[in-house]
């Protein structure tokens, strides 16, 4: 097959693995069509192309399919979910749609279908995640037609979701590790990976099923080391965290909009997520690049920047967010009612509307605070600076002597202002670090 150009349908195409097999079967001169549900996307990407409109949440029937594989040889499908989220199920979107796929790619007599997988979909899987993809590979190979599932590892790519977290936790000042962090991994560049999948695509003959893992397994902690050596910072101490700590805090934060640390997280870490590297060597001609090669050196300063901003953004926010509700709560209760009311505008004022005004201030903070416990969007960022004007301009009017005090009780406000318009600014970043 390598001597002919092919027309290949790829499925999740502006995804971050389905975009760098685009990219890598474009180089080899292939006739690529991107199957995508943001086709203007893809178009933009891939100006001259021809996008196809595909959503996994709704064909999930063989007919839906087979008008988009009219003269296609190949099809790799890089559809996949971490966490579910709406309509976004593994049902749907690892199971359903993409038998229908499968079955439509036979009837239409495509040649070859590649199925990015995932190490561990394997009999033994634990998660919805890896058991909804055995269920779709298990269904590709029992059709007739040259099919190939690849199992990939722990992916590395500077924009994937998975790889912020570990450059992120890489770049602590110290390591927190569960269970001395020795659970096996043997990460692959994602380079190596697309690469791998065009050589299927393009081959005489292909494995059923391909384990894409790095040259070696290493551990947990020797990966973060690898990481943390390569962005340019120096070994650190080791910090040990009970396991149930983890998985209480892992069941908090999926709670947040498809945060990527959850209990799915760790229970994939605590098993053996490592494989035997003779097949995708061979594949490529060469061994995939080593841990120690994942980050080039003019990009390992803006990799350091991106990788705090990872923890420091949510750091920022969550302090704003104590703010906000300390404030609130403590004008409630443990300071002076008294001295409290003594802030406010007194003039025509009545008593009773002083402590309604008071208490109503009081619950705005406690509001604005609960709203920062994850990414607000911008707007709300914007209200509380708003929020934050107001109350300096009132006090210092009506208590002038606030701007002399030694504590500077209005001064502070500056650098509270100053944070919300960076969390503002980096809006993007700061949903990042929480999916």
């Amino acid at each position: 097959m390598q001597e002919k150009r092919l027309r290949v349908l790829v499925t999740g195409a502006t995804g971050l693995v389905g975009a760098a097999v685009v990219e890598a079967l474009l180089r080899r001169g292939h006739d690529v069509l991107p199957a995508t549900r943001d086709t203007a996307h893809a178009l933009r990407r891939w100006p001259g192309r021809r996008a196809i409109a595909a959503d996994f949440t709704f064909d999930v029937e063989p007919a839906a399919w087979l008008p988009r594989l009219v003269g296609v040889d190949a099809v790799v499908n890089a559809v996949g979910i971490f966490r579910e989220h709406g309509g976004e199920t593994f049902r749907s979107m690892h199971e359903t749609a993409p038998k229908a796929l499968f079955e439509a790619c036979a009837m239409a007599r495509v040649r070859r279908v590649v199925q990015i997988s995932a190490l561990g979909a394997d009999l033994r899987a634990e998660t919805g995640f890896h058991r909804s993809k055995r269920v779709a590979d298990q269904a590709l190979l029992a059709l007739p037609l040259e099919g190939c599932v690849v199992r990939p590892s722990v992916v590395f790519a500077p924009d994937g979701a998975s790889t912020q977290l570990f450059l992120g936790w890489a770049s602590l000042p110290w390591l927190p590790l569960p269970d001395e962090g020795e659970q096996r991994i043997q990460p692959l560049h994602l380079d190596d990976l697309a690469e791998a999948v065009a050589a299927l695509v393009e081959g005489d003959t292909v494995p059923h099923v391909l384990d894409a893992v790095g040259p070696a397994a290493l551990s947990l902690r020797a990966y973060l080391g690898a990481l943390r050596a390569q962005l340019g910072l120096p070994v650190t101490r080791t910090v040990q965290v009970p396991g149930h700590w983890l998985n209480s805090g892992a069941r908090l934060l999926q709670r947040g909009a498809r945060h990527g640390f959850a209990t799915d997280t760790l229970r994939m870490l605590a098993r053996w997520n490592a494989g035997d590297a003779e097949a995708i060597t061979a594949l490529l001609g060469r061994p995939p690049r080593d841990v120690t090669h994942f980050i080039a050196p003019e990009h390992a300063r803006t990799l350091l920047t991106f990788a705090r901003l990872h923890w420091l953004l949510p750091m920022l926010r969550l302090s704003i967010a104590i703010v906000w509700l300390g404030a609130g709560l403590v004008t409630l209760g443990p300071y002076p009612i008294a001295d409290s009311l003594a802030l406010l505008p007194r003039e025509g004022l009545p008593s009773v509307l002083a402590r309604g005004a008071l208490h109503t201030v009081a619950a705005v903070d406690i509001l604005l605070g609960l709203s920062m416990l994850w990414p607000p969007p911008r707007w709300l960022l914007k209200l509380q600076a708003a929020v934050i004007v107001a109350y300096t301009v009132v006090l210092g009017i009506a208590v002038p002597a606030l701007w002399l005090h030694p504590l500077a009780p209005l001064l502070k406000n500056l650098p509270i202002l100053a944070g919300l318009a960076l969390l503002h600014e980096l809006h993007d970043r700061d949903l990042r670090a929480t999916r």
